[in-house]
C-alpha cells in the first residue's frame, strides 16, 4: 500500500519558519555582542578569560547540535523548539540576574552564557528539520522541475534581517544597562516561544517534521544511521572548513585590521557590508546554484573561500594603495561571504538527500557540530601560528594556510562526495 505524501505547506506555513529565523537572531544580537564588553568592564576580566568563556558559549552551541537533533528525532521538532526558546530565555535572566547584586557573580553570567548556547542547540535543528520538510513538500509538487532559489537560501536572508536588526535594539536598550539588554532578551524568546506554540499547532504545519516522517514512513531515532554513513561523516568534516571560514570573520579579521594598523571602528563597516552583500547577492547565488547544481556550487563557494583568505596571505596592503585604507580587507571578506553564500544553503539542502528515509534531524545536528568542533580547533591553532610566527620570524603567510588547505580539500573531495552519494541515489 502506498504511503501518502506529506500535504504541501502554505505560503503562511513557510513565511511562520523564516520569520522565526529572524525574530531568534534578533534575540540572540541584541544581547549576545555586548558580552565581551561586560567580561571586560563589570568583572575585569584579561582578553584571554573572554575569549576562553565566548568560545566555550559557542562551543556550547555548535557542539551540542548533534545533540539536539537527536533529541529533535526522538521527541519532535516542535517540542525541541519550544524547549530551547524556554532555555535560552532562562539563560538571558540568569545573565541579567549575574549583574544584579551589588557584586558581580561570574560564575551565573558562565552558567547565563552557557544556556544561551544550549538554548540554540535545541531549537536551530529543530527549525532546520521544519524548513527541509517544507523544501521536500514543495519540491513534490513541481510538475517540472523549476530551479529557483531554496528555502534554506531564504533562511539565510531573514537570519541576516536579524542579525542587522538585533544590534540596534541591544544598542537602543544599552542606556539602561545590560540587566535591561538581557532581561529584553528573555522576554522576547519567552514570547518566541508562546507565539510557536500557536503558529506550529496549526494543521497548516503539515509540513512539519512530525507529519512528514509519519507519512513518509520514516523510523525515529536515526542517530545510529547517521554516525554509520560514512560518505555523510566525511561530507560533514569537510564541510566543517566553511563554518571554521566564516568565524574568522570575528577572528582573523579584527586581528588583521590591528596588525595593519587600522582603527577597530572599522569594524562597523566591515559588518554593514557583510549585510548588505548577504542581502542583494543571497539569491542570486541561490539561483545560479540551482542552475549549476549541488556539487559544482561546493566546488566554486569553497575555492571562493580560499581566495579571500589567499588576499590576506599573499597580497600585500600596499597592493590595494598605500596600505592606509581596508579596501585589502574589504576585497577579502567579499570573497569569503560570496563563498560561504554558496556553500551554506546548499550543504543545508543536501542533508535531507544523506539522510534519505531516516529523520534529518541528527544529520543536520552532525553537520553543525562538526563545524563546531572545528572553529574551537582552528582557531587555538591559527593564534598558536600567529603567535610563533611573529616571534620566530617565519613566513606571515603560515596562518592562513591553516584556513585555505581545508578550503581547498573540500572543494576538491566534497564535490566527489556529493557526486557519488547522487549517483548512487540514481541507482536505487
Amino acid at each position: 500500500m502506498p504511503l501518502p505524501a506529506p500535504a504541501t505547506p502554505s505560503r503562511s506555513s513557510i513565511a511562520v519558519l523564516l520569520g522565526t529565523q529572524t525574530l531568534f537572531n534578533i534575540g540572540f544580537y541584541a544581547v549576545v555582542p555586548f558580552l565581551a564588553v561586560v567580561l571586560v568592564q563589570d568583572f575585569l576580566l584579561a582578553s584571554t578569560a573572554v575569549g576562553l568563556i565566548l568560545g566555550i558559549r559557542t562551543f556550547a552551541q555548535q557542539g551540542l547540535f548533534l545533540a539536539g537533533g537527536a533529541l529533535a528525532d526522538r521527541f519532535g521538532a516542535r517540542a525541541m523548539i519550544l524547549i530551547g526558546c524556554a532555555v535560552r530565555a532562562a539563560g538571558f535572566l540568569t545573565l541579567a540576574a549575574s549583574l544584579r547584586g551589588s557584586t558581580p557573580v561570574l560564575w551565573l553570567f558562565i552558567l547565563g552564557t552557557l544556556l544561551t548556547g544550549f538554548g540554540g542547540a535545541l531549537f536551530s535543528p529543530g527549525l532546520n528539520i521544519l524548513v527541509a520538510a517544507a523544501q521536500s513538500a514543495r519540491d513534490r509538487k513541481e510538475a517540472r522541475q523549476v530551479r529557483r532559489a531554496t528555502l534554506f537560501a531564504w533562511l539565510s536572508i531573514t537570519g541576516e534581517i536579524g542579525a542587522v536588526t538585533g544590534p540596534l535594539v541591544g544598542s537602543a536598550l544599552w542606556g539602561w544597562g545590560f540587566p535591561t539588554v538581557a532581561g529584553f532578551g528573555a522576554a522576547f524568546f519567552a514570547a518566541i516561544g508562546l507565539f510557536l506554540a500557536a503558529t506550529l499547532r496549526r494543521p497548516a504545519q503539515a509540513g512539519a517534521q512530525d507529519s512528514a516522517q509519519a507519512a513518509e514512513g520514516k523510523p525515529r531515532g536515526s542517530l545510529r544511521q547517521c554516525l554509520g554513513d560514512r560518505q555523510f561523516l566525511a561530507f560533514c568534516v569537510l564541510h566543517a572548513a566553511d563554518l571554521l571560514a566564516y568565524n574568522q570573520l570575528y577572528l582573523a579579521i579584527p586581528l588583521e585590521l590591528e596588525r595593519q594598523d587600522l582603527a577597530t571602528q572599522w569594524l562597523g563597516p566591515i559588518f554593514a557590508w557583510i549585510s548588505i552583500v548577504t542581502l542583494c547577492l543571497q539569491l542570486p547565488v541561490s539561483w545560479l546554484a540551482a542552475r549549476i547544481g549541488a556539487a559544482a556550487t561546493l566546488r566554486l563557494g569553497y575555492i571562493l573561500s580560499a581566495s579571500g583568505f589567499a588576499v590576506l596571505a599573499f597580497m600585500p596592503p600596499t597592493a590595494f594603495g598605500d596600505g592606509s585604507s581596508p579596501v585589502r580587507i574589504l576585497c577579502a571578506v567579499t570573497l569569503m561571504t560570496l563563498g560561504h553564500l554558496s556553500v551554506h544553503p546548499t550543504a543545508l539542502g543536501l542533508v535531507p538527500k544523506f539522510a534519505g528515509q531516516h529523520p534529518t534531524g541528527s544529520y543536520f545536528g552532525l553537520l553543525s557540530s562538526c563545524g563546531g568542533l572545528a572553529v574551537l580547533l582552528g582557531n587555538l591553532l591559527f593564534g598558536w601560528l600567529l603567535v610563533q610566527t611573529r616571534d620566530s620570524g617565519a613566513p606571515s603567510f603560515a596562518p592562513w594556510l591553516v584556513l585555505i588547505i581545508p578550503l581547498l580539500l573540500a572543494s576538491w573531495l566534497g564535490a566527489r562526495v556529493v557526486k557519488l552519494r547522487q549517483h548512487r541515489g540514481a541507482g536505487a
